[in-house]
């Protein structure tokens, strides 16, 4: 039994329930807030599910940034196609 993150400082968990149940809610929950066409939202997911989220994610228009975690969870953002991602910038010194 491990917590789901719902949003922040509020989490579940479900005593009795397998690893799959957990994962499922997880990915329950993240389709339903890009259902919503949230254009920007974070979540800790479990590192199990990422290849999952990543999938559902490109299928509904959005990008997914892994901004940190650990072995065992992974800080995501997931923004909207519609927001155009911040350009790389890169200091370019000038001949003179």
């Amino acid at each position: 039994m491990r917590h789901i993150h719902l949003d922040e400082g509020l989490r579940l968990r479900f005593p009795g329930r397998s690893e799959d149940f957990d994962q499922g809610v997880e990915i329950g929950m993240i389709a339903v807030l890009m259902d919503q066409e949230n254009l920007e939202f974070s979540r800790w997911i479990s590192r199990a599910n990422l290849g999952q989220v990543e999938a559902i994610a490109k299928q509904m228009g959005y990008r997914v940034i892994e901004e940190g975690g650990d072995e065992e969870w992974a800080d995501i953002t997931f923004r909207h196609n519609s927001i155009k991602a911040k350009p790389n910038l890169r200091l370019v010194h000038s001949a003179g």
